[in-house]
């Protein structure tokens, strides 16, 4: 069973979902795909994983690192996973870009060469939002896009996190306006 619970960030609404094992989604309200792989038969209630989440958010927006993870269950293939699994690797307050991604995992799956773009595909169906940081990923020019949360989003979390952001910018045209 899947449970749910609604947080109030800095940023706006934020809704959490658990199963038993772990999170196993965190979206803010209104973002694209949002709560798109959320059972049907859900059910709001309080329960310990939730807790720990928003105890996670409340130290997170108070502008310090958490120290601790709460329990995650992420869904999906077993490529995404692998793509989750590297955001999680990225150092509070710094970046990379999908296309560092893409080389990370081809090295680790030993291949010659991995797509940027596939990697973006996983990194923007990310259901697990902040604690899974799909926001420290930018474009390798330093555009700030593919944020599924809105690239206003991804600029506060940046600067919350006090990540250098001198040779970012905001695109023009892309997929996180």
């Amino acid at each position: 069973m899947t449970y749910t619970q609604h947080y109030d960030s800095p940023l706006g609404g934020i809704l959490l979902a658990a199963d038993e094992e772990g999170l196993t989604g965190l979206w803010f309200d209104g973002q694209k795909y949002f709560a798109s792989t959320l059972p049907k038969d859900c059910a709001e209630r309080e329960m310990a994983i939730l807790s720990e989440a928003k105890r996670w958010l409340d130290v997170y927006f108070s502008g310090r690192e958490p120290d601790f993870t709460p329990p995650l269950h992420p869904e999906g293939s077993a490529f995404q996973r692998a793509v989750w699994a590297l955001l999680l690797e990225i150092p509070y307050g710094k970046t990379t870009t999908y296309g560092a991604l893409a080389q990370k995992l081809a090295e680790k799956q030993g291949l010659t060469h991995m797509s940027a773009q596939a990697v973006g595909g996983a990194v923007g169906h990310n259901d697990i939002s902040l604690i899974v940081p799909c926001h420290r990923v930018v474009g390798t020019s330093g555009s700030l896009t593919g944020y599924a949360g809105g690239v206003d989003k991804k600029v506060k979390l940046l600067e919350l996190e006090k990540a250098d952001m001198k040779s970012f910018f905001v695109p023009k045209k892309g997929t996180a306006l």
